[in-house]
Order: structure tokens, then C-alpha cells, then sequence
């Protein structure tokens, strides 16, 4: 059986409580490590900075800047970091919000605990996760094309114009690994395997436009 990767995790809440209590869970699992903890944006944002974080966990009742909003200002600053929603609130047009943010996944505060062990090892395998509570409200399917955040679908009119990783980074003034890591994240939203099927939808998007 192989090893799932090791996984190095940001807790965003404004609750120590429920930071505490999440560490707890957490760290029993072996390839687990919280290596930071935020109560805002702003503690987030630096530990993001300033250490190596694979996953963040986000609440999206924060003070100032809400969970969805920074989940947008991780997309565009660490788009490698996979964001995992954690919240109260299952309403529908909260899940498109945080998945349009750039969010890989979205998971109830009441859900069972292993439901946070299997969405953390889901969406660092590269796909995606919902709780089982969400699937009446997820029942409409969403347009592909609005899975995306705002610096993917620019991404993808690049795409669409033939443009390679290099010029795209140069465009947008951003590197070429994350420009690389956005077309990672396109595909694994879309369900895209290959850079032709990437190109057609690009393609197909930009003449729906």
C-alpha cells in the first residue's frame, strides 16, 4: 500500500478552541503536521510567507477579511497551496464562492472526523471534495468555466491564443511556476487529462465569449 505524501497544514479559524481541537485531530494521523496556526488574513498571509505550507484550512467567518476573500488571495500569491474549506455554513452559493475563490474543497464543521482525514488526502491527490451534507445543494450542475477563479480564466484566453507558459508569465508578471500551477489546477477542476483537451477548451471558451 503506499504511503499517502506528507502533508504540512495552516489552520485558519478565529477560535483557538476550535484550532486546538483540530490540531488534536489532526496530529494523530502520521503524515499530518500543523505546522502554523492564524486567527485573520493577515497572520495567515505571513506564516504563508514565511514557512512551507501545503494545505490551509479555512474557516470563513474571520474578522476583516473573510475565509472566500483570502481563499482568493492565496490563489493569486501561493496557488501550489491547496486551500480546504472548513465551515458551519452549507448553503449552496457559499460552496460556488470558495470553489470560484480557488478552493479545491469544502467540508461541514459537523461532519463525521474522518470526512477531514479523507478531503485533506483527496484534494492533495488532486481532486476534489464535498461533504456528503452538500450533495442535495450541489445537485445543479455549475458551467465548467465557472469552477475557475478570475487568474484562471485569464490564464485560459492565454491558453487560447496559442501563448506559452513563458509569454503567459511574462504577460502577467508572475513566474513560470505559477503560471504552471494554475494550468495544473485548470485541468484538475475541468477534469482535463491532456494539454490538446486543455487547448480545445480554452479554444471553445473563448468563442463563447
Amino acid at each position: 500500500m503506499q504511503t499517502p505524501p506528507f502533508v504540512h497544514i495552516l489552520l485558519v479559524d478565529d477560535h483557538p478552541l476550535v484550532r486546538d481541537g483540530l490540531r488534536a485531530r489532526l496530529e494523530t494521523i502520521p503524515h499530518f503536521e500543523v505546522v502554523a496556526e492564524a486567527g485573520n488574513a493577515a497572520e495567515a498571509l505571513g506564516h504563508a510567507a514565511r514557512q512551507s505550507i501545503d494545505l490551509v484550512l479555512m474557516d470563513i467567518n474571520l474578522s476583516g477579511m473573510n475565509g472566500i476573500e483570502l481563499t482568493g488571495r492565496f490563489n493569486a500569491l501561493y496557488p501550489e497551496i491547496a486551500v480546504l474549506m472548513l465551515s458551519m455554513h452549507d448553503k449552496a452559493e457559499y460552496v460556488m464562492q470558495a470553489i470560484q475563490a480557488g478552493a479545491r474543497g469544502y467540508v461541514l464543521k459537523d461532519a463525521p472526523a474522518m470526512d477531514i482525514i479523507t478531503a485533506i488526502d483527496t484534494v492533495m491527490s488532486g481532486g476534489i471534495y464535498y461533504s456528503a451534507g452538500l450533495t442535495k445543494q450541489l445537485a445543479r450542475p455549475m458551467p465548467p468555466a465557472l469552477l475557475l477563479t478570475p487568474r484562471e480564466r485569464e490564464v485560459l484566453q492565454c491558453i487560447a491564443t496559442g501563448k506559452s507558459n513563458k509569454h503567459i508569465a511574462r504577460d502577467m508578471s508572475l513566474s513560470v511556476r505559477t503560471i504552471e500551477t494554475h494550468r495544473l489546477n485548470i485541468k484538475r477542476k475541468l477534469g482535463i487529462e491532456g494539454q490538446a483537451d486543455l487547448i480545445r477548451f480554452a479554444l471553445e471558451q473563448t468563442q463563447i465569449r
